[in-house]
């Protein structure tokens, strides 16, 4: 079999992000090629961009010394449950999956009793357009082995975190409450202005609240990202529910977010066009949906 200095487990977005003009030899593995209505179109992926294509997780993750988990964050457990039971001894196996410190807890309990060497990842911007001069948080016992492949592998963003295994996932989730957050309220209050017609005062007020923000114009970029992806969204931010509930503080606030997300995400808009086209676009399928 056809080595590789590294392999992705999942090939979404953010790892075909990170494989553009990749300097490393790589392979991929997605379940989509598992599935006869989605084998084509990733088999396609991974020739455009150079992948050596794996039929399954077995034969990718023992034919590699570096695995970056890149699934959504319901699979992140499973996939390294998976990779678990074929991981070559030594393997280090970078998650980079948004969730919980206790999911990446789990995870590297399964790849270490299978000697595997486990690197918890947080991925802390989007990553376009960085792909991989994204910021890239590294934590856990192989925090510095880890940090040392992913450069190798063309990262130029690392950087150790102090701490075990959780620490960069803990401080992507609860910057998440913020971030994600934001975008749910920006969503919810322009929606009311809209409907209200009063966008202009109350986008007024706000510009005047912060000066030099344009509020219309994040507006515009947190509906995009909502639209197109509340579902994966929503997902990350049941984790951060986790992540909060387990340090105590309370998750009410989080836990709105996630309901605003998915329901935006749901609707499967296209996020194209103008704010005014998105507003009209989202009223238009709740108004189909409650009638």
């Amino acid at each position: 079999m056809e080595r590789a200095d590294l392999h992705f487990v999942g090939f979404g977005e953010a790892a075909q992000a990170f494989a553009q003009t990749m300097p490393v030899t790589f392979g991929a593995y997605d379940r989509k090629t598992d599935g006869p209505a989605t084998r084509t179109a990733k088999r396609a992926d991974y020739a455009r961009l150079g992948a050596i294509p794996r039929d399954t997780n077995a034969d990718a993750v023992g034919a590699t010394p570096l695995i970056l988990s890149l699934v959504t964050a319901d699979q992140a457990l499973p996939a390294a449950r998976e990779s678990a039971d074929w991981i070559a001894p030594g393997t280090l196996y970078c998650d980079m999956n948004s969730v919980a410190p206790d999911t990446k807890r789990a995870a590297a309990a399964l790849i270490e009793a299978a000697g595997g060497r486990y690197v918890d990842v947080a991925v802390m911007a989007p990553v376009y357009p960085a792909q991989r001069a994204v910021p890239l948080l590294v934590s856990g016992p192989h925090a510095e082995a880890g940090d040392a492949a992913l450069r190798a592998a063309g990262f130029t963003k690392t950087r150790i975190l102090p701490g075990g295994i959780g620490a960069a996932s803990a401080t992507k989730m609860i910057r998440s409450v913020m971030v994600k957050g934001l975008e749910a309220l920006t969503a919810e209050c322009v929606l009311a202005a809209h409907r209200a017609d009063l966008t202009d005062e109350v986008f007024a007020a706000l510009n005047a609240s912060w000066p030099g923000t344009d509020w219309l114009e994040k507006a515009d970029y947190n509906l995009e990202r909502m639209m197109v992806h509340g579902i994966r969204r929503a997902e990350e931010m049941e984790e951060v529910v986790k992540t909060l509930d387990g340090l105590g503080t309370g998750s009410a606030m989080t836990r709105g977010t996630v309901e605003r997300q998915r329901a935006i995400g749901a609707m499967g808009l296209t996020g194209e066009g103008s704010l005014d086209a998105k507003i009209a676009a989202i009223l238009q399928e709740k108004q189909e949906k409650a009638a």
